[in-house]
């Protein structure tokens, strides 16, 4: 079943000037498209219904419908052969505002009693058989499942967000497209460290060369937001069948992202179908041949084949969840993958388009619930059902420029739900022990230097940013907050670096063992821009940590400035204790690289703690070593040289530090694991973390 709403924004300004005066009219409406399928007892479409036989509301006010529209879709297929139509719009809503949403007539004959489908490959998840899958599938459903009524249109996503063949029925044509991808070579770090230009304007999301644009799932998820967006201006439903092996997650994803692209396809009658194109998965325990075999007693225990199988789970979580929140199926664990594309085609059936202008004005990013039933009369003749999308989120508009509104924008801006992507950035968040049951947790936010528009102040430019954030724990309890300006200067010399650097904001907390949630938002002052990051995290309980080492969290940098240098801190009495925070070496703080990625001229620096080795009675301090491996395709390619820690850190009882840097000159480019692995020898005990690396060239 499928339940659609659009939200579309037009907003139209005069100016009207004289000498003495400057009279502004200005006009706004809220068009608000909303599908909605009618079916009988039976489950069959109804059809001959008029725009008196609805009746609509919004937050329980009722609304005026303006638009009505019927699109009909035969079930077996076929074309309609009715007379074309054009949408009904009632003129005397708003004429101001009603031939902006709507296409011209002779452009909206084209979809006409279509059914739209997008495929879409995203080929930074397939491995090179499961791309061969993935066309196979699109081939045979173009060649023996495609009907009259189907307009496809095929977008792939490597290196940018392509648009290949735009909505036609032409078989050949589509056909032809599919055919020309070359398997193997379309994949997210093909080309490490180049940057892939593009200008055309159906890839206004493009991968540059920053991290935030390899190395995590924010990547595919705004390529995913910026095609829904794209698809705003058809008021028609469309089902994008999204190819995909996975969506990984990091353990740190951004939930506003994702929230932000669920949004977004709601608003422009987009609904998601994803595909996991690995079909049926039947590793036995420990891995398929593929794999590096498992270590240890988990494979005897069942301990390893439930984290094997928890992992998978995990992969297609969030395609679960992208289909769930926009109407749409996913489509797992089936070698029949054409079934997938099916599913979509099915689901689209004829439905009826209503549009009102909201009465409610306000861009405040709120959730608008919206009811539609058939008239009194209506109902009593048909008992039929209806299906559609029962709310949407507000558009958001922050235009403030005061004081007070520009702190109550951020404010509200933290509680919106629908999140602000504007501005990219990444965060992490790392724990370190204080006491039995407090912890230390550092907070890193990153912002590409590219996105940083500076103004010129004297000989130096500048900018300012404005940070807020909460932490709450399981209960919805805050347990945490931080506020922070921050003013960017750079020396005239240096401004010209700016795009190819990053800025790192850094703020900590103190935390009890638990899980928590973290929401972050950033505001640049000059365009005003802003980002949001969301993410869960969880700070374990050490102390029911019996047998095994007691390691903290591991923070991977390639950077180090000095304490002065330090772009923000959570508590200003603490900024002037930085000698007791963990990341502080020798009067210089190590900067998380949040992203893990890495130049081949950097050096890599790797830091943590162990809490409470053995230390032996007879020789009154501990013995503990750390090394680290580096592993590409399940292989070995790099061994540092172990480091010896005999001695626990000054004012932190129980503590040993453990640093380590290595230098990636010898690392070509290309993805990795690195293992940081960690020795007890008095207690005889041992313990590794590993963590995905990308290094680029120099």
């Amino acid at each position: 079943m499928k339940r659609t709403l659009l939200a579309l924004l037009t907003s139209f300004t005069l100016l009207a000037q004289k000498q003495d005066d400057i009279p502004v009219f200005r006009t706004s409406a809220n068009l608000v498209i909303v599908t909605v399928y009618v079916r009988d007892k039976d489950g069959r479409p109804l059809t001959g219904l008029k725009k008196e036989d609805f009746v609509l509301s919004e937050n329980g006010k009722s609304q005026t419908i303006s638009v009505f529209d019927f699109q009909q879709l035969s079930a077996a297929g076929a074309a309609s052969e009715q007379p074309p139509t054009v949408a009904v719009l009632d003129e005397s809503a708003k004429p101001a505002a009603a031939s902006s949403p709507l296409r011209a007539n002779e452009d909206r004959q084209r979809f006409r009693d279509k059914r739209l489908l997008i495929m879409f490959f995203d080929w930074t998840s397939l491995q090179p058989a499961d791309q061969v899958h993935a066309k196979e599938a699109a081939e045979k459903f173009l060649t023996e499942k495609m009907t009259p009524a189907d307009l496809v249109q095929i977008v792939s996503f490597g290196s940018r967000l392509k648009v290949d063949q735009e909505f036609t029925s032409d078989r050949d044509a589509l056909l032809d497209v599919i055919r020309k991808y070359q398997t193997g070579v379309m994949s997210e770090l093909a080309t490490p460290g180049e940057t892939n230009p593009d200008t055309s304007e159906d890839a206004s999301f493009t991968a540059d060369d920053t991290e935030f644009n390899i190395f995590n799932t924010d990547r595919k998820l705004a390529a995913l937001e910026d095609l829904a967006r794209r698809l705003s201006a058809l008021p028609e439903k469309k089902a994008v069948v999204y190819f995909s092996s996975d969506v990984s997650r990091t353990g740190e994803d951004n939930q506003a992202q994702l929230r932000a692209t669920v949004n977004a396809a709601v608003r422009s009658n987009v609904s998601f179908y994803p595909v996991d194109v690995r079909g049926l998965m039947a590793d036995p325990p420990g891995g398929a041949a593929s794999a590096v075999g498992g270590r240890g007693t988990g494979l005897y225990t069942g301990q390893t084949h439930s984290q094997q199988r928890q992992a998978q789970l995990d992969s297609q979580d969030t395609l679960n969840m992208l289909a769930a929140d926009t109407g749409g199926k996913t489509f797992m664990d089936n070698n029949e993958l054409v079934l997938g594309i099916q599913q979509a085609q099915e689901d689209i059936q004829s439905y009826y388009i209503l549009g009102y202008y909201s009465s409610d004005e306000r861009k405040d990013g709120q959730f608008r619930r919206v009811d539609v039933k058939l008239a009194p009369a209506a109902q009593s003749r048909l008992q039929a059902k209806l299906d559609y999308r029962r709310g949407y989120f507000a558009e958001k508009d922050f235009k403030a420029f005061n004081s007070y509104d520009k702190e109550k924008q951020l404010q509200d801006a933290l509680l919106l739900g629908d999140p602000v992507t504007d501005l990219r950035v990444a965060l992490e968040v790392n724990w370190f022990r204080l006491g039995r049951d407090r912890y230390f947790v550092p907070v890193a936010l990153k912002i590409p230097g590219s996105a940083i528009p500076l103004k010129k102040q004297g000989s130096a430019e500048s900018t300012t940013f404005d940070f807020i954030g909460q932490v709450k724990d399981a209960k919805g309890t805050t347990t945490g907050s931080v506020r922070d300006s921050i003013k960017i200067q750079l020396r005239e010399q240096n401004t010209g670096q700016l795009a190819s650097r990053s800025l790192i904001y850094d703020t900590a907390f103190t935390l009890s063992p638990g899980e928590y949630r973290i929401k972050m938002l950033v505001r640049e002052n000059l365009s005003g821009k802003m980002g949001t990051f969301e993410t869960k995290f969880k700070i374990p309980d050490l102390i029911a940590v019996k047998d095994g080492l007691r390691l903290s969290s591991v923070v991977w940098s390639s950077q180090r400035v000095p304490i002065a240098e330090a772009v923000g801190t959570a508590d200003k009495k603490a900024s002037r204790k930085q000698d007791s925070h963990p990341l502080v070496r020798e009067k210089q703080k190590l900067l998380p690289s949040v992203t893990h990625v890495f130049r081949n001229g950097q050096s890599l620096y790797v830091y943590a703690e162990l809490y409470d080795p053995t230390v032996p009675e007879a020789q009154g301090r501990p013995a503990v070593a750390a090394a680290l491996t580096v592993y590409r395709g399940g292989k070995l390619v790099y061994q540092s040289q172990p480091v010896n820690v005999a001695e626990l850190k000054e004012g932190r009882n129980g503590t040993a530090p453990l640093y380590l840097e290595v230098p990636l000159k010898d690392l070509p480019p290309g993805e990795y694991i690195a293992q940081l692995n960690v020795i007890d020898r008095a207690g005889q005990k041992a313990a590794f973390s590993r963590a995905p690396l990308v290094v680029l060239a120099r």
